[in-house]
């Protein structure tokens, strides 16, 4: 089942610059694409197409299908049934993406409560449930996102993203913020917990190391267009454009150099 059909999609300025040009793709149940590129190169610009997120002075052109859905365009009532349950998204910087002002458990309670229909004591339960999943202890439910570590947060976000046990995943660079060790762990638990789902997953990132471990297929981006995409094995032995060879040389040779400072 294809959960996301992207078809020519274009992202332009309010003077008709174009931002991002003519991707084309598509996602099924259990499978997982990764965005690769740098910055500026139009990932994120793609995820939050996808999700019609896009700020202000910014439009999408072409069809984006989440589920059988046309969210290029669509009216936020049509919107707010595809968000949540259909696609959820996990971004690079948990401290944008929670309420600073609002305790982390009232904000996983939200999507629950809205999508899921909970209520007093199930409500509580699915919270503390939905924290257990991502390995956070019950006491994160009454800290503010502050009074947390940074991993913390993100496995708070990820448990948001998760609560309603959406079909598809978008991660948007979802460790770029954590240390090494932190990343790691995130990483992990990301995998295990979109296997167990079953659940479709679009990864964002600049680091090929880290998207070729968690994607199946690879899109590489530069300045808003693609020049190759392919299975991620393929890619990274035997990439075709001068700018993915690039990548995949600076990959080797951050490896090779983390193993020559390895006691």
């Amino acid at each position: 089942m294809t959960l996301l059909d992207v078809d020519d999609l274009s992202v332009r300025q309010a003077d008709g610059h174009e931002l991002l040009h003519g991707l084309s793709f598509t996602l099924a149940r259990g499978e997982r694409l990764g965005l690769i590129g740098e910055s500026g190169s139009g990932k994120s610009l793609t995820a939050l197409a996808i999700l019609s997120l896009l700020p202000a002075g910014l439009t999408a052109h072409g069809s984006v299908l989440v589920s059988g859905t046309q969210v290029v365009g669509a009216a936020d009532r049509r919107l707010d049934r595809v968000r949540g349950r259909a696609v959820s998204a996990v971004f690079q910087e948990p401290l944008m993406a929670l309420d600073p002002l609002m305790r982390i458990g009232r904000q996983i309670a939200g999507p629950l409560r809205r999508r899921r229909g909970l209520r007093g004591a199930a409500l509580r339960a699915a919270v503390l449930a939905a924290l257990e999943e991502v390995r956070l202890p019950e006491r994160i439910a009454s800290a503010y996102p502050h009074e947390v570590s940074g991993g913390q947060r993100q496995r708070a976000a990820i448990a948001m993203a998760l609560a309603c046990e959406p079909d598809l995943l978008i991660a948007d660079e979802p460790t770029t913020a954590l240390d090494v060790s932190v990343q790691a762990e995130v990483l992990a638990l990301l995998d295990g917990l979109v296997a167990e789902k079953g659940m479709a997953l679009l990864f964002i990132g600049h680091d090929l190391a880290v998207v070729a471990g968690v994607a199946d297929r690879l899109i590489v981006l530069r300045d808003g267009a693609v020049v190759e995409s392919g299975r991620t094995e393929d890619i990274v032995k035997e990439p075709r454009h001068t700018y993915t060879r690039s990548l995949v040389h600076s990959a080797w040779e951050f490896e090779a150099e983390l193993d020559r400072l390895a006691p």
